[in-house]
This record gives structure tokens, C-alpha cells and sequence, in this order.
């Protein structure tokens, strides 16, 4: 496996290679994060993962300076999952200057849920993603299905940019109590560990109704952030969405099989978690 630290080596290294199989990350990596590299690996001729904390995606509170590198660890792991090129540029390599072009999604989407709570996040977010697509120039990216948002958006940008890259979706990953794998896992304590299950059991209680044939989600997200709120935790958003475009169901066509998605993010303690259900 090679470790890669520059945009013209790493073009260099890909230059014997048409169908590039790519797995953006920011390192800190675990296992949901090696079965994407595992997915990705049968699609093309070469499997690249990238390791880069992207300061844009950062608000000023949040933990960009705390957020752990592992670059050491990453690699060993990324090497025993059988990836073939790491490409960890230092932010001077990906950002020689300040970023003043970006890539704007559209308000509709980014500005919702994540984007509502995290403004800028999704802009961030395309910049870079758009600049690594640009330097790896994969035929084939994969992103976890636990941020559902971001690999919405990413994969509408692919399209109305008219990018060659086929947008994979990897099923999220979970431990054995049902928690969904994410690095920001490693800030909780032991406790907050034992209590964070209760995200995702919030969500398969709002994915039960919604089966059950409850219409009513206004009194469904309600239940769940009162649960959440009870329990310690400061809930951001508990809602019911379609899964076409992430906005609320507006009437008893938006209901049935495969038409909506719950997705959840709290606080608890100062650990900030996501996840979601398709249901």
C-alpha cells in the first residue's frame, strides 16, 4: 500500500489506472469505515481512500482542532482491508491558499436538518469532496449511509455537475447494541456509551409507528424528542422525511413501503450523534 502526501505524486501513482475506486475520509477510522473501503474495492482497478480533516466543514465551536488524527493507525488498518492507495495531504497541500471558490448547494437541501444546525457544513463539504474528485478522478466514490443527508447531496452535485462518477451507498455500520459506528463514538464516557443506544432506539420507535400506519408525524417527532429530552439528552431534530428529497410528507401518497426515512441528531453530553432509518 502506498501513503501519499502530494496531489502530483498521488496523479502520478493513479496515471496507469481508468476506473478508480474512492473512499473519502477525515481518519479516525473504524470499521464502518473499512467495509466502505471493503465495498469499494471489487468496483474498479485501483482502491484509493483519502485521509483529510476539512477545516471548511468545521463551525468555529465545533472540534476541528480536537478531532483525532490517527494517521498511523488509519494506514495499518486501511492496509489490513487490502486499500491500495492512502492519499493524506496536510491542509497547505489541499489549500495552497485560501479557498475563495466553493461549491454552494442548493438552500432546499443543505440548508435543512444538518445544514440548519451546521450552516456552511454542506458547503464545506463540496468544496472538498469536489476537490478530491478532481485530484483522484474516481469512476466510483462510496459514502456511508449514516450521514443520509450528505451523500444526498453529494450525489445530486455529481449530477448536476455532470461528473463521471458513480455515487456508491454503504449500509451504515453498528456495534451489537444497535448504536451506529462514528468516530466522535471515542468522546463518550463509559456511561454516555451505555446511554447513546437510545438514539437509534428512539428511531425504530418513530419507524414503528410509521409501519403501523401512523400518519400523524408532527405528534410521532414530538414522542421522540420528549423521549430523548427525558432522558438527559438535547436533541437538534427528530423528524419524518422523504427519502426522494428530505422534506416533510405532505400528504397519504408520501406514506407506504420505501418512501420515508427518519433521521435523528442530539447532544449528549458535548457528544454530538446521528443517525438514521429508512423505513
Amino acid at each position: 500500500m502506498q501513503v501519499i502526501h502530494s496531489i502530483p505524486a498521488l496523479r502520478a501513482a493513479l496515471r496507469q489506472h481508468d476506473r478508480p475506486a474512492f473512499v473519502p475520509t477525515m481518519g479516525n477510522l473504524h470499521d464502518g469505515h473499512l467495509a466502505l473501503v471493503e465495498q469499494a474495492r471489487p468496483l474498479g482497478d485501483v482502491t484509493v481512500a483519502s485521509i483529510f480533516v476539512n477545516r471548511l466543514q468545521f463551525l468555529p465551536h465545533e472540534d476541528f482542532n480536537t478531532y483525532p488524527r490517527t494517521l498511523e493507525a488509519d494506514c495499518a488498518k486501511l492496509e489490513a482491508v487490502g486499500c491500495d492507495i492512502v492519499f493524506a495531504p496536510d491542509e497547505k497541500e489541499l489549500y495552497p491558499e485560501a479557498q475563495g471558490y466553493t461549491v454552494q448547494p442548493p438552500s432546499a437541501l443543505a440548508d435543512i436538518l444538518e445544514g440548519k444546525f451546521r450552516p456552511g457544513f454542506f458547503t464545506g463539504v463540496c468544496t472538498v469532496v469536489h476537490k478530491l474528485f478532481n485530484i483522484v478522478q474516481p469512476r466510483y466514490a462510496v459514502f456511508g449511509a449514516k450521514d443520509y443527508q450528505q451523500q444526498m447531496v453529494i450525489r445530486r452535485m455529481v449530477s448536476q455537475m455532470a461528473l463521471p462518477i458513480e455515487i456508491v451507498t454503504g449500509p451504515t455500520r453498528r456495534a451489537a447494541d444497535g448504536l451506529a459506528l462514528s468516530s466522535r463514538n471515542g468522546y463518550l464516557s463509559t456511561a454516555e456509551r451505555a446511554e447513546a443506544v437510545q438514539l437509534s432506539r428512539t428511531l425504530q420507535g418513530m419507524a414503528s409507528a410509521l409501519q403501523r400506519g401512523e400518519h400523524n408525524t408532527a405528534a410521532i417527532e414530538l414522542h421522540a424528542l420528549q423521549t430523548l429530552s427525558g432522558r438527559g439528552w438535547q436533541p437538534d431534530y427528530l423528524t419524518v422525511r422523504r427519502r426522494v428529497d428530505l422534506q416533510p410528507p405532505k400528504g397519504p401518497e408520501d406514506f407506504g413501503p420505501d418512501k420515508l426515512v427518519v433521521l435523528g441528531a442530539a447532544k449528549l453530553g458535548k457528544t454530538r450523534l446521528i443517525d438514521n432509518l429508512e423505513v
